[in-house]
């Protein structure tokens, strides 16, 4: 089977290192026979102010997201996963294709709801809480979530700056991480931010520090691709009503 991991952004020429750090471990979670693939949309929407860390910024790729996905249905691919935690272009996508295509926040929650009854959520970004509690009241998933903080980081390190980064960004997790535990009750903790946890820090690291258990929102993304491909389940069409793109022209 073959499953497209769409990155949010296109790609350019100094995201060479994140593509060779990246493409490897997200084909680590994936089972024996399966090809992952770190993809890109070829449109490069106009810029906004944050880029893809900001709302704005995941609204404005969505078209290129969908003609992304259009594309992986027509090349043989069997699902796409959006990269991007806050699942940007995911429904629009869905109306697109027919293949699966899951979003991370939605596909993770459902799997921490399935085996605990309290939350905690942690982003990157201060301004990534609005949007997360958006996020998960859309989806009515936050009755589950005890809190959602923010690891406080100020930018997503790149090149050698992630080897230099990754111990001050590990404390600072558990700190956060440990805190939603203590002071909220929650039984398991998800990590919204892909380019944090785990492409940087590895959630079984933090698990023995945290004294809960830490999702991987990639692999459960990735395994959760593979359970749709191999049971032959797509989203359905009465939710997703099949639609197609026609030539402006």
């Amino acid at each position: 089977m073959r499953i497209m991991v769409l990155n949010q952004t296109p790609r350019r020429p100094s995201d060479n290192e994140y593509h060779e750090r990246v493409e490897p471990l997200l084909r680590s979670y994936g089972s024996p026979g399966t090809q992952v693939d770190l993809c890109y949309p070829d449109d490069r929407p106009d810029r906004a102010q944050g880029d893809g860390a900001s709302l704005l910024g995941k609204h404005m790729s969505t078209p290129g997201l969908i003609r992304k996905a259009i594309w992986a249905e027509q090349n043989g691919y069997d699902a796409v996963i959006q990269s991007n935690n806050f699942d940007p272009g995911v429904e629009a996508s869905r109306i697109a294709v027919r293949i699966p295509v899951l979003g991370l926040c939605r596909t993770t929650m459902l799997a921490a709801a399935n085996l605990a009854g309290r939350i905690g959520v942690t982003v990157p970004f201060r301004p990534n809480v609005g949007m997360a509690r958006h996020l998960l009241e859309s989806y009515g998933l936050l009755g589950f979530v005890t809190e959602i903080r923010s690891l406080g980081v100020y930018g997503v390190p790149s090149g050698d700056q992630v080897d230099a980064q990754r111990a001050t960004i590990f404390n600072r997790a558990v700190e956060v991480m440990r805190a939603l535990v203590n002071d909220t009750g929650a039984e398991c903790i998800v990590p919204l931010g892909g380019a944090i946890i785990p492409y940087i820090v590895d959630p079984k690291d933090l698990e023995p520090e945290v004294g809960a258990p830490v999702l991987n929102p990639k692999a459960i993304g990735i395994r959760t691709a593979e359970m749709c491909i191999q049971l032959k389940m797509s989203q359905s069409p009465h939710a997703y009503p099949y639609a197609t793109l026609r030539d402006a022209n």
